[in-house]
Parts: structure tokens; C-alpha cells; sequence
């Protein structure tokens, strides 16, 4: 069982390092780097040339904490996603952030991951 769970975490991270060759934040286009575990959902604009991050949202973030419960309830974790999308997307926008490059962090584009991206699209960001 547990070999079955390491051969997934290194193929993720396989991937990850795949991508990120790829994928590269700068001041005017960020990387929205997005992270799950079993119970969060992480989403964070990352400028690579400074090595800074800019900004990030959880759902252990103390002010979306009633929402999140609320939504929760309705939706599930994917409902959750969705929220945290959207708001990394306003913290975006009062930064004066049009567009990012999409980071899913060696996930599969499916689920979780992709409810950020659609969030975060509904939001006003472009990627």
C-alpha cells in the first residue's frame, strides 16, 4: 500500500518539474501556483525573477472561513476550489494583475484544480 502511494507522489513530481521548466512568473504576469492536499486547497502568485511570492489564498484563511463552511455544506471541497479561485483572482486584480501563467503543480487538470482555474477565470483573470 504504501509503495503504491510513493509511486504516485514521485510521479507527480515527475510532472511538476516537467512543467515548471516551462512555466515562469515575472512581475506583470505572475504564476498561479495551486497546491491540494487531502483536506486544503492552496492558490499563491509567485513572481519566479524575485523569488517572492505576491499573494496567496487558502481555505485556512481566517476571513473566508464562514463562507468556506457554508459552501462546504453545498458544494463540497470543489465548491470550496471555486471560492478560493475567485478570491485569489480579486487580491489579483487590486494588485493590478490581469494575467497569470497557470501552474497546476503536477495535478491532473480535473476536479479540484481545474475549480480554481474556472474561479479564478470568472474572477477576471486571464491565463
Amino acid at each position: 500500500m504504501a509503495d503504491k502511494n510513493i509511486k504516485k507522489r514521485l510521479a507527480r513530481l515527475k510532472r511538476k518539474r516537467r512543467i515548471r521548466r516551462k512555466v515562469f512568473g515575472t512581475p506583470e504576469k505572475p504564476r498561479l501556483a495551486v497546491f491540494k492536499s487531502a483536506k486544503h486547497i492552496y492558490a499563491q502568485l509567485v513572481d519566479d525573477r524575485n523569488g517572492k511570492t505576491i499573494t496567496g489564498v487558502s481555505t485556512l484563511s481566517k476571513e473566508l472561513q464562514d463562507s468556506i463552511k457554508e459552501i462546504h455544506k453545498k458544494e463540497g471541497k470543489v465548491g470550496v476550489s471555486k471560492l478560493i479561485g475567485k478570491t485569489i483572482a480579486e487580491r489579483a486584480k487590486k494588485l493590478n494583475i490581469e494575467s497569470v501563467v497557470f501552474d497546476r503543480n503536477g495535478f491532473i487538470f480535473h476536479g479540484r484544480v481545474k475549480a480554481v482555474a474556472e474561479g479564478a477565470r470568472e474572477g477576471g483573470l486571464k491565463f
